[in-house]
């Protein structure tokens, strides 16, 4: 077991957190978010709205990388992920990478504008997120192809076994890309 803990990363606002899972012969519990602890901890204010759920059955499942207008706070209810958080904001961390392996142990928060993205460890991944902002289409988003290899992105599967949609595969490399304002 280890300890609650929240630590920032070299990207400014994008949060690393170290969450409590207590295991027994029956399984596990975790309290995945509880804003009074967090916020004590370094979390900003964050309200979420909406808890989003992406179930993955393949090993090497990549998505991303998106930015949206939304803070994020990222987890793991089921299995392994590699993420990779780019931040896509106008600045001088324009296209700064950070990489994390999720687990139920481990949970991150993106703020709005730094593009999220993610690769399924093992089969059977349950990925979950809050958002502070409802879902629109009518939303800025900022794409950015997860295998620029600009930003190089260590991925632990090769992009010619990882699953990808289409709009990934098509996204702009970085250098093409919109900032995020």
């Amino acid at each position: 077991m280890s300890e609650l803990a929240v630590r920032q990363t070299s990207i400014p606002g994008l949060l690393e957190i170290d969450l409590v899972v207590h295991g027994d012969n029956r399984g596990w519990f975790k309290e995945n978010y509880q804003r009074a602890k967090l916020e004590a901890l370094g979390l900003p204010a964050f309200d979420p709205v909406q808890n989003n759920f992406s179930f993955n059955a393949e090993v090497g499942v990549t998505r991303g990388i998106h930015a949206e207008p939304w803070d994020k706070y990222i987890s793991i209810g089921l299995g392994s992920a590699f993420a990779a958080i780019v931040d896509l904001r106008e600045g001088e961390t324009f296209g700064r990478l950070e990489t994390f392996e999720l687990t139920p142990a481990k949970a991150i928060f993106v703020p709005r504008g730094c593009g999220n993205s993610f690769q399924t460890l093992e089969a059977n991944v349950l990925y979950t997120y809050l958002v502070n902002a409802h879902w629109s289409p009518d939303a800025r988003y900022t794409f950015v192809n997860p295998f620029d290899p600009d930003l190089a992105v260590p991925w632990p599967i090769a992009r010619e076994d990882a699953v990808l949609s289409d709009k990934d595969l098509a996204a702009p490399m970085l250098a093409g890309a919109t900032p995020f304002t």
